[in-house]
């Protein structure tokens, strides 16, 4: 028997699913709900006639049940005298009300009163009292107690019907409170189990998290969080925000807590701090989200951080790169345009510095380019010396800086001035002494809008400076602008005239090459000459220098010598050779020589000896390349090598000595006023002597005079050039002078 009811008691409700506050503040309403039950029954109590004895012994029982449940201790001693206390106020109603059967209801509503406690001994108390209750007093006072004959006649029948269905009443309340503990439990499985995995997610994460009260105090923080601020394990009591190592490097900043508690949505916040333990600079983006209640009171503030100094500071490295020169450390074009636009904008007039180095090309191809990225770095840290404290400097592209100063024109000359002086001593370059000489442009501007101007003017005053023979500055002036816009028509007809027809666009022209011994033509010079659309004849002046500039003398050059291996072939019994102009550029570029070599073996019956390639000594000083190497491998395809314009460079007769020629075209300087100038002659006789002796013939240029004809005969120069016998001819007018194989007389004098 003792086991089955230790079985029973053990799954019946014992109220422990309630906590002690809840259980609390339910006792003390039901104890207060006891005590105004008392003073209803003693209101009741009072209007009713002859009932004083039972309504005094009804308040004497109820007051110590309501001291009982206030003094005693332990939830079931309390809570079953509160039960025996609304025992007796129901037994009370019911003997005032004369034994009223709708007054027993109050049984079943002290049932659903006490069902607050959720244990089985109020109910245990309110049951055994009650079932004492009816049968006691339904044997004692059966007419207090019931209203009928029935249960006056059998009051312990009755008594028990009153328990066994306020025993039901209570059995169905604990079984929903058993229903209700099981589902609690669940609910507090899954509640144990979602804490716990928030508490994996929170201190096993590796992003620094951490939760703040209101006042800032840290409720809880991660591992991540105490490792990145180097906090023990353990926070001391107390540990607030304030106590963190970490100090805004902006004052102005301040702490970012106020604004943490004072947002009502999350918040992200980068700022610059500094480690108090170490000094070291971070940056780190802070996310906070606080959490209100249901009145809006803040209840505490959760936030991670995010250490993102490495993102900062590739990020800053990406904005130097964009504003500086990889190479030189200098601003790169885009930072000097948009800090040039700023500049501009003040009321100081503005100069522009432009410079390039001085056939730079030859640097890169002869040394390298390592050498070549060294000469800029070096050049680079004496501009940076040489231009004053705030100047704006920059290298916009290959070997070409710029520089911009604020003040008048005349500071903007001067420094353009310190920066040609500063390269008279050789650049340190790699442990060797490298000569450099520079081009410079100086302009200068007011406003953001001239900004594009200014620079331009500038570029166009260096490129005046350059084709003046370099290493100069040039003031940008107003001619310089025509002159510009010259050139720039000059590369576009030039580009229209190579995406034509070439033969019909580009034309050759022929000027006679004049035995002085026969008379006869023995070879002659293709000189290239551009046709407009509108039919006019442009000489070389109009096209060559925008050809040079622009590169596109590679293209033209390659078109001029087919044309002219074209007429030599057509000319073939008429006409010993045709001479063609080599340029520096196209005599440097790789391709040349195989592509000549193509030329030639596309037409297996030329002699290639009737093919002379005219080089000037300029262009021998400005290849990039072994001039020597070159040569030799260009005669040993068996053309032809004539020096054009000797004796108008500082080395002629070393080049006569070093360079493997076949013909020596005197410059027509030597020619004009020969029959009058004694030294003239002397010279051309010594040169005469000299390209004999070493197995080169001579051509003299540029005979205007029959005075200078009858004297280069006289010094037996084998050939001559000059509008003395023909300017340059169409092929058609050429041609017709061929066929006819006339000798050529002298025509009319040119000048």
């Amino acid at each position: 028997m003792r086991t089955w009811l230790t079985w029973l008691r053990d799954r019946l409700p014992t109220g422990g699913g309630l906590r002690d506050e809840d259980w609390t503040t339910r006792h003390r309403l039901l104890t207060v709900l006891l005590g105004v039950v008392v003073l209803v029954v003693t209101v009741f109590g009072a209007v009713r006639p002859d009932q004083g004895t039972t309504l005094l012994w009804t308040d004497l029982l109820i007051l110590p049940c309501i001291v009982a449940g206030t003094l005693l201790r332990g939830r079931r001693t309390r809570s079953v005298a509160v039960a025996l206390g609304f025992t007796v106020a129901c037994a009370g109603f019911v003997s005032l009300s004369n034994g009223l059967t709708e007054a027993h209801f109050s049984f079943f509503v002290a049932v659903a009163a006490l069902a607050l406690y959720r244990d089985w001994a109020p109910f245990g108390a309110f049951l055994v009292a009650t079932t004492l209750h009816h049968g006691v007093f339904g044997l004692l006072t059966g007419t207090h107690t019931y209203d009928h004959h029935s249960a006056q006649a059998h009051p312990l029948v009755w008594a028990g019907l009153h328990g066994f269905a306020v025993l039901l009443a209570a059995g169905f309340q604990v079984v929903q409170w058993g229903l209700t503990e099981a589902e609690e439990r669940r609910a507090a499985d899954n509640l144990e189990e979602s804490q716990a995995q928030l508490s994996v997610a929170f201190d096993e994460t590796p992003v620094p998290m951490a939760m703040f009260a209101p006042d800032g105090l840290v409720l809880r923080c991660n591992a991540a969080y105490r490792h990145w601020l180097r906090l023990p394990d353990e926070l001391p009591a107390g540990f607030s925000v304030r106590d963190v190592p970490l100090v805004a490097v902006d004052p102005a900043e301040g702490s970012a807590f106020p604004r943490m508690s004072a947002s009502v949505e999350p918040l992200t916040l980068t700022r610059q701090y500094r480690r108090t333990d170490d000094g070291s600079l971070i940056w780190v983006e802070l996310h906070s989200t606080p959490l209100y209640d249901k009145q809006g009171t803040l209840r505490f503030i959760f936030a991670h951080c995010l250490d993102v100094t490495g993102v900062r500071n590739h990020e800053e490295e990406l904005r130097r790169q964009v504003r500086h020169d990889s190479l030189t450390g200098l601003l790169s074009r885009k930072a000097f345009e948009s800090d040039l636009c700023a500049l501009l904008q003040g009321r100081t007039p503005v100069s522009v510095i432009y410079l390039d180095v001085d056939r730079f090309k030859s640097v890169n191809d002869g040394s390298g380019h390592a050498t070549g990225d060294d000469v800029l770095r070096a050049l680079a840290a004496r501009l940076t010396r040489a231009v004053p404290a705030g100047a704006l400097l920059a290298r916009i592209g290959g070997d070409e800086f710029v520089a911009a100063v604020s003040g008048p024109p005349s500071a903007g000359l001067r420094v353009g001035q310190e920066i040609l002086a500063s390269m008279g001593e050789p650049l340190l370059v790699g442990g060797n002494q490298l000569p450099i000489s520079v081009s410079i442009g100086v302009a200068s501007e007011h406003g953001a809008e001239h900004s594009d101007d200014v620079v331009l003017a500038a570029d166009t005053a260096m490129y005046t400076a350059k084709r003046a023979g370099g290493n100069r500055l040039e003031v940008f002036t107003e001619d310089m602008r025509v002159s510009v816009h010259e050139r720039l028509a000059a590369e576009a007809r030039l580009r229209q005239a190579l995406a034509g027809h070439l033969p019909w666009t580009l034309p050759l022209w022929f000027q006679p090459v004049v035995s002085t011994v026969t008379g006869q033509i023995v070879g002659a010079e293709a000189l290239c000459r551009m046709r407009t659309p509108d039919g006019r004849i442009l000489s070389p002046y109009h096209f060559i220098g925008a050809a040079e500039e622009t590169g596109m003398i590679v293209p033209l050059g390659e078109h001029v010598l087919r044309s002219a291996i074209d007429h030599l072939i057509y000319w073939s019994g008429h006409l010993g050779y045709v001479s063609v102009n080599v340029s520096p550029r196209q005599l440097a570029e790789p391709d040349f020589v195989p592509m000549l070599a193509d030329l030639l073996a596309a037409h297996p019956g030329l002699d290639p000896s009737r093919l002379v390639l005219e080089i000037t000594e300029t262009a021998l000083l400005a290849s990039s390349v072994d001039v020597s190497e070159r040569l030799a491998t260009l005669k040993r395809l068996g053309v032809r090598i004539a020096l054009d314009d000797f004796g108008t460079g500082y080395s002629s007769l070393t080049w006569l000595k070093s360079v493997p020629a076949d013909i020596v075209k005197l410059d027509r300087s030597f020619v004009a006023g020969l029959a009058v100038d004694q030294r003239k002659s002397s010279i051309i006789q010594a040169v005469l002597w000299l390209a004999q002796s070493l197995g080169m013939s001579t051509i003299a240029e540029g005979v205007e005079e029959i005075d200078d004809w009858a004297a280069l005969q006289a010094a037996g120069c084998p050939a001559v050039q000059g509008y003395f016998f023909s300017e340059p001819r169409p092929p058609e007018e050429f041609q017709e002078m061929l066929i006819n194989r006339k000798c050529v007389t002298p025509l009319a004098q040119f000048t």
